[in-house]
């Protein structure tokens, strides 16, 4: 990808986005306490870094709305839908605050 000009780079970085917040959104099953175990980050972790990304270029962008954009809803009905409540093993194995 070396050989890519910026606007082509960024269109298909942005279209794999796309892809994996698509993706994210259909597998509701996966809950983010399972990504963080296993890969390190969530879609928490992926609507904060939009939000950081966000304020690096000045764009008006909120945490609740920058969850939207990663969720397709609020933060809180997504939880009430589809979060439940982590086993103690989930619980064990994960790495806790700061290590996303």
């Amino acid at each position: 990808m070396t050989d890519l000009d910026d606007t082509t780079r960024t269109e298909l970085e942005a279209a794999a986005f796309r892809r994996l917040v698509a993706h994210l959104r259909a597998r509701t099953d996966v809950q983010n306490i399972e990504l963080m175990n296993m890969a390190g980050f969530c879609r928490n972790c992926l609507s904060n870094w939009l939000l950081d990304a966000a304020k690096e270029r000045a764009v008006p962008l909120t945490k609740d709305e920058s969850r939207v954009a990663v969720y397709g809803m609020p933060y809180d009905e997504w939880k009430a839908r589809h979060q439940s409540e982590a086993t103690p093993e989930q619980k064990a194995a994960f790495p806790g605050p700061g290590a996303h």
